[in-house]
Order: C-alpha cells, then structure tokens, then sequence
C-alpha cells in the first residue's frame, strides 16, 4: 500500500541530520506493515498531481495555523475534500488534525488556554494513553460527521474519526523524546516558559506511540470502509 505524506512543516534544521524531517519520523512510526511512502512538501508548494498517486495519505504537523492566510492552504484544503469523497483513508496529525476538521467544516483557532507541550494523558475510548504534545491550536468546533475517539481536559476533541475514511489526531505520536527536546531547544522561545518547565520534568517518561502507531497502520490497511 503506497502512503503519500503531505509535509505541511519542517522539523528545525538542527534536527535534520540526527533525526530526520517529519516525513522521516513517519516512516519510522508506521515501517513494518508493508506500506511504501512517498512524500511530497506541501508548505512549498509542492502538491501531488491527484488523489490517485497513493492509496492513503497522511498530512504532518506544521509550524503554521490552519486558519493563516498563505497560498498552499487552500489548496491543500481542495486535496482533503477530494480525498474525503473519494473514500481513500486519510490520516491527520496535530496541524493535519485542524486543517482536516478546517476543511470539511469545522472551527479551528488559538486556543483561550494556551499551549500544550510535552507528555500529556488522554483518554482514547476508555483507555489512558500518554502522548506527545506541540501546540497551542486546537479544533474547537467539530465538522458535520466527526466523531471523537480521544480526549483529555484541556483538548477535548483530541482525535476524531471520520466515517471511517479520515482518523484524525491531535498529539503527536512520531515525535521521540529526542525530537520533543529539540523542539524545546530551538523552538521552545515561542512557548510560556512555565509550560516548557513542565515539559522538560516529564522528558523520557514512557509514551504509547507504538500503540497508535498500531491504530494508524489498522486504520490504513482496513479495507472496509464506505
């Protein structure tokens, strides 16, 4: 199965050689389930030329807003929707997860509690998982026909699915403690301080990303979906 990944972002340059680009830390995330991967760099303005050059797709994080006013988004907008009525499945992380729910309907904005950085709990149907977290947006306003599979008090709709075409997921599961600790070195200024602190007192601590990795690649490869 050929997964095409639209990099909305990049990780931080010094990352790059250690860690790789978040396509890279996908690859690591869901290898072994037979995928095959091709990415493409959306936030350059590189877009596959249509929804039938892979058989699922996935969009990543980014350091821009689901809402900003820049020349890729719109169009990235169209490619989600085409997607949807197509039926091929589609998975979303962080800035994937808004700019899904942005693009089928929903509300996203900067949320009025502020940012949520590091090892976080949530509550994916009845079952505690801890997870990653990068950001101050959330999805506030779920589109028509969005389900929620993951909460915690401060994100209440931290992963939703989508009739079973779309999964969609807040937190981020492809992000090492390395690669979270590298956020907070070079990108870590954009973020209250108080909230790093907290952040770095939980740095290393277990996370389940190979438990939602599992979820991603079952999701990917369920070929009952209408």
């Amino acid at each position: 199965m050929r997964i095409g990944i639209l990099t909305a972002g990049h990780a931080p340059d010094e990352l790059l050689p250690d860690l790789g680009d978040y396509p890279d830390m996908f690859v690591n995330l869901l290898g072994g389930n037979g995928f095959t991967f091709q990415s493409w760099a959306v936030v350059d303005g590189d877009m596959p030329e249509d929804i039938h050059a892979a058989d699922g797709w996935l969009i990543t994080g980014s350091r821009h807003g689901a809402y900003d006013d820049l020349p890729w988004i719109p169009r990235l907008e169209d490619f989600i929707r085409e997607i949807y009525a197509d039926g091929r499945p589609l998975v979303g992380i962080c800035f994937g997860h808004q700019i899904i729910a942005k693009a089928l309907g929903g509300k996203v904005e900067k949320f009025e509690g502020g940012w949520s950085v590091g090892r976080q709990l949530y509550d994916f149907e009845g079952e505690e998982m801890a997870l990653h977290a990068w950001h101050q947006d959330q999805v506030v306003e779920r589109p028509e026909g969005a389900r929620v599979i993951g909460s915690s008090d401060f994100c209440e709709n931290a992963a939703l699915i989508y009739d079973n075409r779309i999964l969609t997921i807040q937190p981020h599961p492809e992000y090492s403690s390395d690669v979270l600790d590298g956020l907070i070195r070079y990108r870590g200024h954009v973020v209250p301080a108080e909230r790093v602190d907290t952040a770095l007192k939980t740095l290393g601590a277990p996370v389940r990303n190979a438990d939602i990795a599992r979820r991603i690649a079952g999701f990917l490869l369920d070929s009952r979906r209408g």
